[in-house]
């Protein structure tokens, strides 16, 4: 008995994910390019989700049959370059093997439902939530006002990320308030500071943030770029797939950072 395979049209799941995510009406830096970054035929049979777009992901997506790519960092991030090299490649194997490409930055940073920061707070048993810290004209970051032991929070964010955070500790031994901002907003600190954190979440921080922290007595701490925007695009597609009826897969390819 032969099985019919699913099948969706690309326009309507962008028509969609756009509106879900607020797309038109986010502001964010003009390299996020939100949305979608590459047509394929038209049709979608299953959705892959990865933080990032590279050779790597884009040759295990046509491994794994993929034919739209979900990812937080698009094909734009260094900004105009010819197409030659790493893009020539990368844009090669995607008409090659028919894959679309969605991005999503900000807009899936702060969606309360399936968005980095929002997913993260769920994942850590965080209560009390509500949205927090301007950038580009929209509240980014989840803050939770509760009282937790610092040292369980650590550990429950270690088990999450599947490794353990970098931490600075020079804030009290119980939060009353704790602020996540996935990716690199560590050099936001001081700013974070003015919304009265003492439990800072974040991927990553420059050097100076861990002077920044003692001087501000707030604890900080660290679970790397790529492992705390992982959430997101992963929740993004398993969204999408509920909603279209498609299988999906999530490409992990760590960073490193």
């Amino acid at each position: 008995m032969q099985t019919t395979e699913r099948m969706s049209a690309l326009s309507e799941i962008v028509e969609y994910a756009n509106a879900y995510l607020r797309v038109a009406e986010i502001g964010d830096w003009d390299n996020a390019l939100n949305g979608l970054q590459i047509e394929n035929s038209g049709r979608v049979t299953k959705i892959g989700a990865a933080v990032d777009v590279s050779t790597r992901v884009l040759s295990a997506a046509a491994n794994a049959h993929v034919d739209l790519l979900l990812v937080h960092h698009g094909l734009f991030w260094p900004g105009l370059r010819p197409v030659s090299q790493a893009l020539r490649r990368q844009l090669k194997l995607a008409f090659e093997n028919d894959i679309a490409l969605y991005s999503a930055h900000l807009p899936l940073d702060l969606h309360p439902e399936v968005g980095n920061n929002a997913q993260l707070a769920h994942a850590l048993g965080l209560t009390n939530t509500h949205a927090f810290f301007e950038e580009k004209g929209s509240l980014i970051g989840v803050k939770a006002e509760m009282s937790i032991a610092r040292d369980g929070l650590i550990r429950q964010l270690g088990k999450v990320l599947g490794a353990e955070p970098k931490t600075f500790l020079f804030g009290p031994e119980k939060t009353s308030a704790i602020g996540i901002i996935t990716g690199g907003a560590g050099g936001e600190i001081y700013r974070v500071a003015e919304h009265k954190i003492d439990m800072f979440i974040t991927g990553e921080a420059p050097h100076w943030a861990a002077v920044a922290a003692e001087e501000l007595q707030m604890n900080l701490a660290l679970g790397g770029h790529y492992a705390t925007e992982t959430f997101g695009v992963k929740a993004l597609a398993a969204h999408l797939s509920k909603r279209f009826d498609l299988p999906f897969e999530f490409i992990d390819c760590p960073t490193g950072l």
